[in-house]
């Protein structure tokens, strides 16, 4: 392997991590849900735009695409908002293990939108998975909001990350997810004016430990983490990145372990119900890649 590629595989791992750090921030902010998601895609719709004038990349494209990714964006942003309610209302390893279901909707998202047929290892490792999170609910029943919290979390970015794949044929990855983050940014805006009464001097006053939290999530872990994931496609295959991205919740739960040992003490059974879940969708992506390279050869 040349030593460039190398560098590449090792730039991915570190992404990887990064992405699973995201979860342990979100446990270190003391602000909820909708306004900690808020902050961040004002941040990286800010840091991005920035990057796009750097790199003088234009940003004009016709209205249907721009209402097309403005929905992306709202899924995005609900995405996130369900992802650390959930580590608001259970912890890091519940939100991360039910995340992780996410690899099984796309089995069932994808036909629906690339109109394929369903495979049928699909079908028996989707139900695999449904008996590790039972097994997960079972022993962790107080634990009950996070976990469906969690489960919607999934749904929602395996959405996104379909319709983001059908959208990359005709688009940059640059211009998709500016006006992924414009339109969240929106879209959460007009909830908070609807339903929470409009801004208030309270909702800015963020503590200097929640400001320096919020700002490396959106810039490490967003705009930076984007960047370079589009960079090291020049030397991996896109197609081994998102299969790579499958180790996330693993990196992420290792880490919550570490730093917050008492507070991600879980019982036997869900270790055992999410080892059910990440080793079938490690299976499910050696099947895919598997897959994808006899299609190359033949």
């Amino acid at each position: 392997m040349p030593s460039a590629n190398l560098k590449s595989y090792l730039h991915l791992h570190l992404l990887v991590l990064i992405a699973g750090f995201t979860a342990i921030l979100g446990e270190l902010i003391s602000i909820t849900a909708v306004p900690l998601v808020w902050f961040r895609m004002v941040f990286a719709s800010v840091l991005m735009l920035i990057y796009v004038k750097v790199a003088k990349i234009s940003l004009k494209i016709e209205l249907k695409s721009v209402l097309k990714l403005a929905l992306a964006g709202i899924i995005i942003a609900l995405h996130w908002i369900t992802f650390f309610g959930a580590i608001d209302v259970a912890n890091i390893s519940i939100a991360l293990a039910m995340f992780s279901t996410g690899a099984f909707f796309a089995s069932f998202i994808e036909p629906i939108i690339y109109k394929r047929r369903i495979i049928w290892y699909e079908i028996l490792f989707g139900l695999i998975v449904v008996i590790g999170v039972v097994i997960i609910t079972q022993s962790e029943l107080k634990y009950l909001k996070g976990i469906i919290l969690g489960i919607l979390s999934a749904f929602l970015s395996s959405l996104f990350a379909v319709l983001n794949g059908s959208f990359l044929k005709k688009h940059s990855a640059t211009v998709i997810s500016f006006y992924e983050f414009l339109s969240g940014v929106l879209f959460i805006s007009v909830y908070i004016f609807i339903f929470k009464e409009g801004f208030s001097v309270q909702f800015f006053s963020l503590s200097k430990p929640d400001f320096l939290y919020l700002f490396i999530l959106a810039s490490v872990c967003t705009t930076y983490a984007f960047i370079a994931s589009v960079y090291i496609m020049k030397d991996i295959s896109p197609y081994t990145v998102v299969l790579t991205y499958n180790l996330e919740p693993i990196y992420g739960i290792i880490l919550a372990v570490i730093l917050f040992p008492e507070k991600e003490k879980m019982t036997p059974n869900f270790y055992l119900g999410a080892s059910i879940i990440l080793s079938v969708i490690l299976l499910n992506a050696a099947l895919k890649y598997r897959r994808k390279r006899k299609t190359k050869l033949t």
